[in-house]
């Protein structure tokens, strides 16, 4: 039985960059595709971004021996550019992102509905990964 309960997760990290340098690297397809997954066997092979609201984004993550895969979509809600972005992902799940600069360094907090197919902390550490991963990029290029 589904409830309709949503429980909330919330990851983050800190980035070693400038806001604009941050959000470009965040919001880019030409970046997205670089750190959109959770660990070095994945990858992120197609990535589309309409960042406006009502505009759509699309990327595709794939394990890189093809053995799975899946589409990450869904619907702005809300962009203020370099400060948040709001969407409801296709299965009508709402993430928030909020980016704040902190001294020399920019914050990315993330707060996004569960699903219920995969346990909470599984979830919240796929997720967190992904940020592990885009700063990891960042720090890189």
């Amino acid at each position: 039985m589904e409830t309709n309960n949503k429980t909330s997760i919330t990851v983050s990290v800190d980035i070693n960059a400038n806001l604009e340098t941050v959000w470009n690297k965040f919001t880019l397809p030409e970046h997205i595709i670089h750190w959109n997954f959770a660990s070095d066997d994945w990858c992120s092979p197609k990535a589309e971004n309409d960042l406006r609201v009502g505009g759509k984004f699309h990327s595709r993550m794939e394990a890189k021996d093809g053995s799975f895969g899946f589409d990450f979509e869904g619907t702005y809600l809300q962009v203020k550019p370099m400060e948040l972005i709001e969407y409801i992902l296709a299965d009508e799940r709402k993430v928030k992102i909020l980016f704040e600069t902190k001294a020399h360094q920019t914050l990315i907090t993330e707060t996004f509905d569960a699903e219920n197919e995969n346990p909470i902390e599984m979830q919240k550490m796929g997720w967190q990964a992904i940020l592990n991963n885009f700063k990891k990029y960042v720090g890189s290029n």
